[in-house]
């Protein structure tokens, strides 16, 4: 089985799943919780309310944006780390599909899952929870993640084969 895979450079922190499976599986939801901030929260009942009709959406995400990090200095200044379960590898993805991706380097047991905080490189910066199964030392297979999160991967995957694309064009001309 040769998944189709293309090039990205992404850093993953990992562990088996099963040595603190409880452990694991509270950080998977919290890290889609994170983005319930309260002006997240405020934000999305304005919308649903349509109350943002009239308001430029880039301009309003980047405000949010700006609020976001202005809270997160504040939790930096504070010494406010949020917790993290630990986890005991830290490797790098040097390419991905959608359900698959592959390290560069032999990190994996073939057949073990694992459970990985990957950080994913798109605005806003945030890392998403996955659990995944290892097909080979390199290659592992996604088996459960969000689905927001699932679809925050399969764009970005799509703006890496577009980038491709183009480079390739361009290296034609």
């Amino acid at each position: 089985m040769n998944p189709r895979l293309v090039p990205a450079q992404i850093n993953i922190s990992f562990s088996e799943a099963t040595s603190e499976a409880e452990a694991y599986e509270g950080e998977y939801h919290k890290l889609i919780e994170s983005d319930n901030s309260p002006i997240n929260q405020w934000v999305k009942h304005a919308k649903a309310r349509g109350d943002t009709h009239e308001t430029d959406p880039v301009l309003l995400n980047l405000l949010v944006e700006l609020h976001n990090k202005i809270d997160a200095l504040e939790r930096f200044i504070k010494h406010e780390e949020p917790s993290r379960v630990p986890l005991i590898m830290k490797g790098r993805i040097e390419s991905i599909g959608f359900e698959h991706f592959n390290l560069d380097a032999p990190l994996l047991s073939v057949g073990v899952q694992y459970y990985g905080r990957v950080e994913m490189p798109i605005h806003p910066k945030r890392d998403i929870g996955i659990f995944f199964e290892a097909l080979s030392p390199t290659l592992a297979a996604i088996v459960r993640t969000h689905e927001r999160d699932e679809a925050e991967w399969a764009t970005y995957l799509t703006s890496r084969e577009r980038l491709l694309i183009r480079e390739a064009k361009e290296s034609k001309k």
